[in-house]
């Protein structure tokens, strides 16, 4: 997932060289005697740009202010949910930091670390300047099904 616009053009960049390996890969096999094993390299790399594409898409749909529900759907999807309503919202991980009166690099060990060394209220603090609501439908497990 892309957090920030470091990693958004860091990202871009990934994509262009994966694209000309695609395309000196495709150049290749166009070779008749070229190995079958190119046309798994060249596979793999067209997933791998795939994946990139649809991680940049999300970054741009998320940054152009579009988005005006996330979903979790578990707990442990809270910290991507905070990470997308940050940047849905159009701040940067200092504006967020700003807002909640610590330092910037506190902002990004939270969420490098998926907020796992946040507290409790850290997090509800995190929501609320946000202004996210957060609804949690909790259910229970049958515990004899395992």
């Amino acid at each position: 997932m892309i957090t920030n616009e470091v990693q958004y053009r860091a990202t871009k960049g990934h994509l262009e060289r994966f694209e000309q390996a695609a395309a000196n890969l495709e150049a290749q096999l166009a070779d008749k005697g070229a190995p079958k094993l190119l046309r798994v390299e060249l596979d793999a790399v067209r997933s791998q740009a795939d994946d990139l594409r649809a991680e940049i898409a999300d970054y741009e749909q998320l940054r152009s202010g579009a988005v005006t529900s996330l979903e979790a759907h578990s707990l442990a999807d809270l910290a991507t949910l905070l990470i997308r309503a940050r940047i849905a919202r159009g701040w940067t991980q200092r504006e967020l930091a700003d807002a909640l009166g610590i330092a910037e690099q506190q902002v990004q060990r939270y969420e490098a670390t998926d907020y796992r060394s946040a507290s409790l209220a850290r997090i509800c603090d995190v929501a609320a300047v946000l202004d996210l609501a957060v609804t949690e439908r909790a259910v229970l497990g049958d515990p004899d099904a395992a």
